[in-house]
């Protein structure tokens, strides 16, 4: 199928970044097409703790009602160390807890209310470039758009085909990462969030709706090869961590298998790629333990559409509207990755992690000093 309309802007990827930017771009009066290769709703291997710096822009911008859904509120943080160390802070700022299942369904209906074109179960499969316009093909037919953002999470196959830097065998090699989420029921505290390490790893555990916690965990892929198996690798590994083994053993699980994701890497991506606009997980990672990355894919979209917009709008020019939004992208987030890389370099060694929280027990200006610098503003 061969559709002639030319749309405003073309979005690859309906997580997060894609259905926030959709939604902002269609209030604004501009025509959005978005393409999602699955069908909402749908599990994501994700966290699902989202700072409180984006509660505003979620409730009175987007306009999704968080305390109608049940999210759970989050205020206090709980560090545990492999040997045991265990460390405890108030979150100044705090956040709150949603599943993607439900998020991103809530966000896809107000998307379709506000005008935008999804097409579910559409995989983008090349983009081309030519006077000024942009030919999307798709496994459902070729599309057109002025503009087009890339907002298809951690790694696609656009990325593998562009040739990215992340995607060399030898960044693949030095950030080969699985992350592995459950659903679970389980005796915890509803306003913590929890960050347990372990050997080459780390576990997330908050509440989220319905009663319902989420378990996630980043681990390296050699983890669970060497052990064989998740389950394996969990009880040889993770239970290594006496408050992790606790947690596992008495989780109530509420599917049957766990989600996950391979070949993740928190290596530097370009916020613009042959003039497309990366959005989100696209343009770039925080390390999960920093438990932002969705406030980040959101503050994202919300840079890239003031300047779409203004390009549309004829404002600005093509070239003026990729400067201002990747020098934007690099203000708000690079000193906030890099803070994040270099927590988790530490995190992911057992001696340095059992010293790191031994030293942040002893001094709470170093521990808000680390929260500080990998949390952003209200937007």
């Amino acid at each position: 199928m061969i559709n002639n309309k030319t749309y405003d802007v073309a979005i690859i990827g309906g997580g997060l970044a894609g259905l926030n930017l959709s939604i902002q771009l269609a209030v604004k009066g501009h025509s959005v097409i978005l393409f999602e290769k699955e069908t909402y709703p749908f599990h994501k291997v994700c966290g699902e703790y989202i700072s409180m710096e984006s509660w505003n822009f979620l409730t009175e911008e987007i306009g999704v009602d968080l305390k109608g859904h049940d999210a759970a509120f989050i205020n206090k943080l709980w560090v545990t160390s492999p040997n045991g160390e265990s460390l405890k802070s108030d979150l100044d700022l705090g956040g709150f807890g949603i599943s993607r299942y439900k998020l991103d369904f809530l966000l896809k209906n107000i998307a379709l209310a506000a005008g935008v074109s999804i097409l579910e179960n559409c995989k983008a499969e090349d983009v081309h470039f030519n006077n000024n316009i942009f030919n999307i093909i798709t496994n459902n037919g070729h599309f057109n758009a002025k503009v087009c953002c890339g907002s298809w999470g951690k790694r696609s196959n656009f990325d593998v085909k562009w040739k990215r830097a992340f995607t060399s065998k030898t960044s693949s090699r030095l950030n080969n990462y699985v992350g592995i989420k459950y659903h679970v029921k389980m005796n915890f505290d509803e306003d913590v969030i929890a960050l347990h390490n372990f050997k080459n790893g780390y576990c997330g555990i908050s509440k989220i709706e319905d009663d319902k916690y989420c378990v996630c965990y980043l681990t390296k892929a050699s983890n669970i090869k060497k052990a064989g198996s998740i389950k394996k690798a969990e009880e040889q590994i993770l239970y290594q961590n006496p408050h992790l083994k606790n947690a596992f053993e008495k989780m109530e699980h509420c599917y049957d298998a766990p989600l996950s994701i391979s070949q993740i890497s928190f290596s530097k991506k370009e916020a613009v790629q042959n003039n497309i606009l990366m959005v989100g997980d696209s343009a770039g990672m925080i390390t999960p333990l920093c438990g932002n990355g969705m406030s980040m894919a959101m503050h994202g979209s919300k840079i890239a559409a003031a300047q779409i917009s203004a390009f549309l709008k004829n404002s600005i020019s093509r070239k003026e509207m990729e400067k201002n939004y990747s020098k934007n992208w690099k203000k708000n987030f690079e000193t906030r990755v890099a803070t994040g890389k270099f927590v988790q370099y530490f995190f992911g060694r057992t001696a340095a992690t059992n010293m790191l929280v031994k030293i942040m027990n002893k001094s709470k200006v170093l521990t808000n000093k680390l929260i500080n610098l990998t949390h952003g503003k209200s937007f």
